[in-house]
């Protein structure tokens, strides 16, 4: 106790228990400080001081003062009697909620001690805690937080459920191990345990049953009602089958309804379980069951557990929702699931109270009914709803007589006493069964049952059925005497009775009853025969007998047809009595006999006389002569014929008795082969009666008849299994059983063997059955789900949901909605519950942003997403796709603006175009251009065209070809600033490229030099049907009217006459020169001098690329140019000559125009482009060469020549480095060289990185950007000289690009660093890098390392910036001090161990800002077994704790197994990182192997076989694999199987005769052992036939029949047997033989034995007792007397001795005078009204004595009815009485159609009459 009070903090237990409470102990001792108020009573109790009466205390305090007895309350007898004082009052319940006690005590009064205890208890408060209340314990507990244990402050929690203590008050410290045990006592009404009502009271844990009584052992049924029968529920158990597919990956198993209880469902295969709720307001849920664990889902306690192979839920209830568990598809095979639960009836009948009474006074009834009540709902439903239920049975209505007191105004009222209104209800009455309607066969039998009502008076009268239907009707039809009739059966023939020729045969037929007693009853009229002549083929060889020889055996007697047993049979028969003497002592005379017609009366086991014509047939003869010898030695004479007739048969005089046949032991086998022996009887002729064997000769005894039966072999039959469980609780479901044909093989070793069903003769039994052929419950039925609204962002979809109800015979019944009392599914959800992807949304172009001439238009673009909730939101732009520019602004031209005073075009757009023609006569890989020209090139390559424009806006130049708008694509570049570029030329590139500047338009035509130095014609598609046919047609004469354009082509920079000018064809003006032109073959040779030094290469590469376009022109410059402005007038100057000379001059004028381009190209170089129109990247060209302007793209290669030079040595390829400034051609376009940083500016448009690289054979190039391999696109481009553009760069474009240059001898890279305005950028690499065999890995920093301990790690950080970047390191954030290894930026870490292992960044900084990339660092360990196994042998243990199991090795294990076996397969392994584990069963992946059931599990470490056989044993092994290496381990699975072995011969079966087989000896074996046969049960059993053995004749043998009777039935007898020696022959036929023959081989069996041993007993009693038992009757009692059984010696035994015969009465009437009783009446009462129908008058009824008259006790009496003392009176209508309602029920009387019944009638009169 002493921990509970606290010194330092006296005041913590008010603060717990919001009050002034006491300590009780010892009565009379003050424990402590009675200041402080706590006193201390034995049975320690806390109670509040305010519930203490001060008398109480001051009697607690002061128990040794004299008590005064009159102060307290009054004490029963008993508590006086044993010194105890009244109980006192219960106090104060321990707890407000939650089930807690309250005690009373009392005191002892004596000095000494008093027997028993001085407090008691009860529950009280059982009423649930709110949930914030908490746990009760644990607020004992939290009591203490503020005392300090051992100096120290502790939060504590409780400990429950402690098995040795618990209700002491044990507290663990939150957040520690401590426990202590705080109190020894919680408080009273604290729970022992958490799962149990069961309640500490005063330290003892107390049993509470559910009805919250201390004690009480009563528990809750099944349904969760307290001491409930288990009829509010029904249990509901089946087996879902999964049948998923691709399609339908989930599916429901069963829905379990609101209130459901002990639900358990096991699911077992691969798939998942899953549940979906609904509470009753609605609310849905789901809960995917992802872990094993106790969950609370909607308020219910889920139990799951999970395993490798099954699923397990556990569910106590009751539920607090719907819930409906499903399965979800998680792999190839089905599943079962079986479920089990306590379904809530919800539905029941609830008996309504009863109707009111159909009369206010003097006696009426009343009804109840009974209607359909919702337990859910808390409706009354319609009462079909309760009919789905076969449990539910509807109550009958009850009836009830009511408002028995008399009406007012009677004079007797108060003399009617309340038993003498005892009026009973109706009941009902059956008349006596009639007799059978058959006396066999089955008949039927009926009587009368009806309702019948009993008055006051006691007359018994038929009423309506309704009144009576309270109770079930007793039925009215039975059916009787449903045995068999009795029929003949006749027995096989005997042999017959000669060896040759003519004979007789004889059989037995007998009469059979239904029980297979011989007796009487079957008709003679269909009597078979029993004699027939039989024909032996021997021939005879004496003289045949004309008849038959008659048998001398006696079958002849059974062959008198006419005369059958004489014995008494229920059946009316003739019975004849013994023949007289004969009438004479000589001579003949004659001898009658007396035959009457009887029968046997079955009940009473006597017979009885019947007139003669009752029986049917011949009556036997009662009269017959009779010879008695010759009289006084004389020989009388008679007629022969006359004697025949007197004498027929006095042969057989002689003979009273003789032997018979008497039918045959039964069959000794049903089937395969049976023995019967005939039945030889000694009988009296005359009677039939059996006599003793001694009464016939001994010499005609017939000879043992024995026969061969049921010779048939055993017949294939069918094995029956059990029925399944339905599959379906309602509507039709199946069950199935198994049915195989089987054949009995032996009876001594009962094998059997499975055949064909088709070996089975008779029908098969069905396999299949319906059951539980009942309606469903209406049910709602949902469909599929419609597609989703949305592909994403949350969509919308919906189903249709029916309420149906499946039949009984499986179909499907569709009803409106309101019989669906379930909660309807939802027919619509929400899908597509995911994210879209982020996408741009643009807005609508601005208006123009000028009001006249050229301006702009801009549009802003959004980031947006839309959200799985349907919300769309605005997002950062990184995470859309890129945008690209032209989507935001583009140009827009207006009017042009007109100022007042000033030319309008002085300030329009201008474009500055160049007048030229260029004919390209070698390849080159790119062109520049100005527009304004003409351009015949050839094909691949590339040309950039630049649009060079005054007072526009660059941006706002766009570009057309053939007047369609062009956009930039993978082919045609359009650059902002006036560029387009287009790659490598093709036919579909040749056209009219028309660049826009507001008004001002330029053109510039580019036509394709095709083979042979032909034009190649524009491709048809592209061409207007003008210009095909100007095509054909083209002429000299026509091609020179085109220099009447202006010096230009088609320059829309002019007037409007100017621009109509572009529909005529100008494009082809110069085709014919220039083809002239290149046709030329007479060039200067002194000018192609300087030409000839051109590097062979160059040529020889170029011809490569395109050997037909320069295959005649090698001498040839790159590009000629020339002024249009000279071949306009050249080809004026053509068109002035006559027609013949024209041809002549224009050779002249094309010779000419030759050698000018020559002279040109080489005196006017350098004139012809300003350096700073130079779009072209630098070039190699020796200082001596002059370059022309257009030779841009020359190969810098130095291989030999293909031909002719000398071959060159080969060598590794070597790339060029340039250690130069970034040359810029504009301010937009960079051009640079490896080896340097190229620093992006805002404005760049370009970059363009060069690479040049020699070796023989000659490099490939790639490139790679921060270690990857760039991806070119139109944007990104590889240019055909190898180097990379980059257009229009953005921020993602920043990085190291590498130039690789491989050839087969070897490889050489070097990169260039691309930076945003100069700031730091380091070179990454995104690689994991994986070392397990080098001394030394080297890495460039931003990857991953894994490599094994000892290898040196060089990690490299080249960084780049403008200024240079300043590198650091750090390990794990943390700065690398000096002592590592750091050179040029590059960290090295040698031998490294597992402690090396971690995060290495490189920090590159400098003023623009700073990057940090970093490398992770691991340390690999190679897979190897662990030099502790325990862990992995728990695991196995837990896995499967009864499995067979091993562990593989690098050597290898073996484990030995029984078929059908599963085993576990443990892989033991250690490696960093964990090694992947994969299984192999005879070195192929597990995952193939056929027929193999397996389970991995523990992440691969333990795989578990299942079923193991010989197809699936053998080696099984696990390879364990991570980057450091792998490791093999294995071991190997044997089956020892099961086989049939067909072994030797059986023995045979008998050792003679001709039944004697062998059967093959089939044996179980494994490996070559014998075991149980059961071990083979299911492996087919070899064929195996019997041979015939030991077929001959056996040794003689003895023979026995049946015992005889007995002589004596009691007191010892004797019994008797005929002995017999037979021989059975090997034809199975058995004869007798001498007795010596059986002596010689065996003993005589005993022929005589003693029988019925037992004592003679019989009844014995004794004399009458006194006659003073009830009355029965005027002046009758009954007297008793003692019986007892007795031996007739008179010795007393048990009666069970006697009990075989009759017992003697022990009970009679006699003569009483004190039964001289009789019911004495007193006159009727005053009638208490005058008229109607509620009169009624009484009398008073008593038992008094016939002499004395004076009252005696009414159970004398009983044997009279009773006269009764109440009856109605004056049953009259009353006059002047209007007929209205006198009751406000009227309308429910008539609803009920109870107006036929005058009691309703009356009181309703108004409401019937309308009726």
């Amino acid at each position: 106790m002493a921990p509970l009070v606290a010194p330092q903090r006296p005041g913590f237990l008010a603060r717990l228990l919001g009050g002034t409470w006491c300590l009780l102990c010892v009565a009379g001792q003050v424990c402590g400080d009675p200041s402080q108020g706590a006193v201390f009573l034995r049975e320690f109790t806390l109670i509040r001081r305010e519930s203490l009466h001060d008398d109480f205390l001051s009697d607690l305090l002061n128990s040794h003062k004299t008590e005064d007895l009159s102060s307290r309350a009054a004490r029963s007898e008993e508590d006086r009697d044993s010194l105890w004082d009244a109980w006192g009052p219960w106090s104060e319940c321990s707890r407000t909620c939650g089930g807690g006690a309250s005690y009373s005590l009392r005191r002892c009064l004596s000095s000494k001690s008093c027997e028993g205890r001085n407090i008691r208890y009860r529950t009280c408060s059982n009423v649930d805690c709110p949930p914030e209340a908490g746990d009760f314990r644990a607020q004992q507990c939290s009591a203490h937080n503020d005392v300090k244990h051992h100096g120290q402050f502790y939060e504590w929690l409780p400990v429950s459920n402690d098995p040795d203590n618990p209700c002491s008050l044990k507290c663990q410290a939150k957040g520690t191990t401590l426990i202590v045990e705080l109190a020894p006592k919680v408080l009273d009404g604290t729970r022992c345990y958490t799962e149990s009502l069961d309640m500490c009271i005063s330290g003892l844990c107390q049993i509470v049953g559910c009805d919250h009584q201390l004690g009480s052992t009563v528990k809750e049924d099944n349904c969760g009602v307290c001491n409930g029968d288990g009829s509010t529920c029904r249990l509901v158990r089946g087996q879902y089958k999964s049948q998923l597919s691709a399609t339908k990956l989930d599916d429901t198993v069963v829905a379990i309804p609101y209130g459901s209880r002990h639900i358990r469902l096991v699911l077992k295969g691969p798939d998942h379980l899953y549940l979906e709720t609904k509470t009753l307001q609605g609310t849905k849920g789901e809960n995917s069951l992802s872990s094993t664990g106790t969950f609370l889902v909607d308020n219910s306690s889920v139990d799951f557990q999970k395993f490798p192979d099954k699923e397990i839920l556990r569910m106590a209830g009751p539920l607090t929702a719907d819930f409906i568990v499903k399965v979800r598809n998680s792999g190839p095979a089905d599943s079962t699931v079986q479920f089990i639960f306590y379904q809530p009836i919800i539905h029941r009948w609830r008996e309504t109270d009863f109707f009111p009474c159909s009369a206010t006074c003097g006696g009426g009834y009343q009804l109840t009914s009974a209607e359909c009540y919702d337990l859910r709902s808390n409706r009354v439903v319609a009462d079909q709803y309760c009919h789905y239920y076969p449990e539910n049975i509807k109550p009958k209505p009850k009836l009830q007589e009511c408002n028995l007191d008399p009406c007012p105004a009677s004079d007797g009222y108060k003399q009617i006493m309340p038993y003498d209104l005892y009026h009973p209800l109706p009941r009902w009455e059956a008349t006596p069964w009639t007799a059978c309607s058959s006396s066999c066969g089955g008949g039927i039998q009926s009587r009368a049952v009806s309702c019948v009502e009993e008055d006051i008076q006691g007359h018994v009268t038929s009423v309506e059925e309704w009144k009576c239907m309270y109770t079930p009707k007793m039925p009215i039809v039975q059916p009787c005497n449903i045995f068999d009739c009795p029929k003949w059966l006749a027995q096989e023939w005997s042999p017959c009775t000669v060896t040759c020729g003519q004979g007789l045969r004889y059989r037995v037929v007998l009469c059979i009853d239904h029980r297979g007693m011989h007796t009487g009853g079957c008709s003679p009229k269909t009597k078979p025969h029993i004699k027939e002549e039989c024909i032996i083929p021997t021939p005879c060889y004496k003289p045949k007998e004309k008849l038959p020889v008659e048998a001398k055996l006696p079958w002849y007697k059974q062959a008198q047809e006419l005369e059958e047993g004489a014995a008494v049979s229920e059946e009316p028969s003739f019975i004849p009595e013994a023949w007289s003497a004969c009438s004479v002592t000589c001579g003949v005379g004659t001898q009658v006999r007396i035959v009457r017609c009887q029968v046997l009366l079955s009940f009473s086991q006597s017979v009885a006389d019947l007139p003669v014509d009752e029986c049917e047939g011949p009556k036997p003869a009662s009269q017959r002569a009779c010879y008695s010898g010759p009289c006084n030695g004389e020989i009388s004479e008679f007629n022969v014929d006359e004697t025949d007739g007197l004498f027929g048969g006095l042969q057989d005089f002689d003979e009273l008795h003789d032997w018979e046949y008497e039918g045959f032991t039964k069959c000794s086998e049903s089937c395969g082969g049976g023995v019967q022996e005939a039945v030889v009887s000694c009988l009296n002729k005359q009677t039939r009666e059996p006599a003793d064997e001694n009464l016939c000769v001994t010499s005609r005894r017939p000879p043992q008849l024995l026969k061969s039966c049921n010779l048939d072999p055993c017949p294939a039959r069918w094995e029956i299994g059990k029925w399944s469980p339905c599959s379906l609780t309602c509507g039709v479901g199946l069950q199935t059983r198994d049915v195989f044909c089987s054949h009995l093989l032996s009876r001594e070793l009962n094998e059997t063997v499975i055949l064909a069903d088709e070996l089975c003769h008779q029908p098969k039994p069905s396999t299949v059955q319906a059951c539980n052929r009942f309606n469903c419950p209406p049910a709602w039925y949902p469909a599929q789900w419609q597609p989703c609204s949305r592909t994403c962002g949350g969509g919308e979809q919906r189903r249709e949901v029916l309420c149906k109800q499946r039949m009984a015979d499986g179909s499907f019944l569709e009803l409106p909605e309101t019989f669906c009392s379930a909660s309807k599914p939802a027919s619509q959800q929400a899908c597509r519950k995911d994210d879209c992807p982020s996408e741009w949304v643009l807005s609508e172009w601005t208006e123009c942003s000028t009001s006249c001439g050229e301006g702009t238009q801009t549009r802003s673009a959004v980031c947006r997403k839309l959200l799985k909730t349907g919300v769309s939101t605005v997002i950062n732009s990184t995470l859309c796709p890129p945008l690209p520019f032209s989507s935001s602004i583009r140009p827009c031209m207006l009017a042009t603006c007109a100022r007042p005073g000033r030319p309008s075009t002085k300030h329009s757009p201008h474009i500055a175009a160049a007048r030229k023609v260029y004919i390209q006569t070698r390849r080159q890989r790119r062109l520049h251009f100005v527009v304004g020209g003409f351009a015949y090139l050839l094909p691949k390559t590339a040309v950039v065209l630049r649009c060079p424009t005054r007072r526009v806006r660059k941006p706002l130049i766009t570009w057309e070809k053939d007047g369609q708008h062009l956009i930039s694509s993978a082919h045609v570049t359009v650059a902002p600033f006036g560029y387009l570029k287009i790659h490598r030329l093709k036919p579909s590139d040749a056209g009219i490229y028309t660049c826009s500047a507001g008004p001002a338009r330029e053109h510039f035509v580019i036509k394709l030099i095709g083979g042979n130095h032909k034009l190649v014609a524009q491709p048809l598609g592209l061409r207007s049907e003008e210009e095909v046919l100007a095509a054909r047609k083209a002429s000299t004469k026509e091609a020179l009217q085109t220099h009447k354009h202006r010096n230009g082509i088609f320059s829309t920079n002019g007037s409007k006459a100017e621009k109509r000018g572009l529909a005529v064809d100008t494009g082809s003006r110069y085709d014919d020169l220039v083809s002239r032109l290149l046709e030329q073959g007479g060039w200067p040779g002194e000018l192609l001098a300087s030409w000839e030094v051109q590097d062979s290469t160059e040529r020889n590469a170029s011809s490569e690329e395109d050997g037909n376009a320069e295959q005649a022109l090698p001498h040839l410059p790159f590009t000629m140019v020339a002024e249009q402005k000279r071949l306009d007038d050249i080809l004026r100057n053509i068109s002035q000559q006559p027609e013949e000379l024209r041809d002549l001059y224009r050779k002249h004028l094309v010779a000419q125009l030759a050698q000018e381009l020559f002279r040109s190209h080489v005196e006017h170089q350098d004139s012809l482009l300003k350096p700073s129109e130079q779009r072209i990247p630098p070039v190699a060209i020796p200082p001596h060469k002059h370059v022309s302007g257009f030779s841009s793209a020359l190969r810098t290669s130095t291989s030999s020549q293909a031909g002719g030079g000398p071959r060159r040595p080969q060598r590794k390829p070597a790339i060029l480095r340039k250690i130069s400034a970034a040359q810029q051609l504009s301010a937009s376009e960079v051009v640079t060289h490896l080896g340097q940083t190229v620093a992006l500016a805002s404005g760049t448009l370009s970059v363009l990185l060069h690479c040049e690289a020699v070796g023989n054979p000659r490099p490939t190039i790639t490139w790679a950007r921060n270690g990857e391999e760039v991806q070119f696109s139109d944007r990104i481009l590889l240019q055909p000289d190898d180097s990379l553009q980059i257009l229009a760069p953005v921020e993602a474009d920043v990085g190291f690009y590498t130039c690789n240059a491989t050839n087969a001898l070897g490889y050489d890279s070097v990169s260039i660093a691309v930076t945003l305005a100069g700031k730091p950028l380091v070179k990454t690499s995104r690689m994991t890098v994986i070392n397990t065999e080098k001394p030394a890995v080297t890495v460039d920093v931003g990857g991953t390392i894994k490599t094994v301990q000892g290898v040196n790690v060089t990690i490299n950080c080249q960084v780049a910036g403008v200024p240079e970047a300043e590198v650091s390191w750090f390990r794990n954030k943390s700065k690398l001090g000096s002592p590592h290894h750091l050179h040029e930026g590059s960290l090295l870490l040698a031998n490294v161990s597992s402690s090396d292992q971690g995060l290495y960044s490189c920090r590159a900084a400098n003023l623009h800002g700073e990057l940090m990339e970093s490398t992770q660092l691991l340390i690999l360990d190679p897979p190897e077994v662990p030099a502790q196994l325990e862990d992995i042998r728990a695991l196995l243990s837990a896995t499967g704790p009864n499995l067979p199991s091993a562990l593989t090795s690098p050597l290898g294990t073996q484990l030995v197994l029984d078929p059908g076996n599963s085993a576990l397969l443990g892989c033991p392994i250690k490696g960093h990182p964990t090694p992947n584990i994969t299984w192999f069963h005879d070195g192929q992946p597990i995952a193939t192997a056929a027929g193999l059931t397996h389970h991995i599990l523990a992440a691969g470490q333990i795989l578990q076989v299942a079923n193991l056989s010989g197809e699936t044993q053998g080696e099984f092994s696990c390879l364990a694999q991570n980057e450091a290496g792998m490791l093999w381990q294995k071991a190997s699975l044997m089956i020892q199987d099961y086989w049939w072995s067909v072994d030797r011969l059986a023995t045979c079966s008998a050792s003679c005769g001709n039944r004697g087989v062998q059967q093959p000896r089939l044996r179980c074996l494994l490996n070559s052992t014998e075991v149980n046969p059961t071990h083979c049960a299911g492996k087919i059993r070899p064929a195996v036939q019997p041979i015939a053995c030991n077929r001959r004749d056996c040794p003689s043998r003895w023979m026995v029949t049946s015992w005889s009777a007995c002589t004596r039935s009691c007191g010892g007898g004797v019994q008797t047997r005929r002995v017999t020696c037979q021989k059975l022959k090997a034809t199975g036929i058995s004869t007798p033989v001498s007795n010596d023959m059986c002596t010689q081989l065996a003993k005589r069996p005993v022929d005589t034995q003693a029988c019925n041993q037992q004592l003679c007993v019989e009844w014995a009693f004794s004399s009458w007792g006194q006659c003073n038992g009830p009355c029965i009757g005027p002046h009758l009692a009954v007297q008793h007397r003692q019986v007892f059984c007795q031996t007739r010696d008179g010795i007393t035994l048990p009666s069970e001795q006697c009990s075989a015969l009759p017992r003697p009465v022990s009970t009679q009437n006699c003569w009483s005078e004190a039964c001289s009783v009789h019911w004495r009446v007193s006159l009727w009462t005053l009638c208490t009204a005058t008229c109607g129908n509620y009169g009624f008058q009484s009398r008073r009824v008593e038992c008094v004595h016939a002499r004395t008259n004076k009252a005696v006790p009414d159970h004398l009496c009983s044997w009279g009815p009773r006269p009764a003392n109440w009856q109605r009176c004056n049953i009259t209508p009353c006059e002047n009485m209007e007929c209205r309602d006198t009751t406000r029920y009227c309308e429910k009387v008539k609803q009920l159609k109870l107006c036929q019944l005058s009691q309703f009638k009356s009181r309703c009169c108004g409401t019937c009459g309308k009726a």
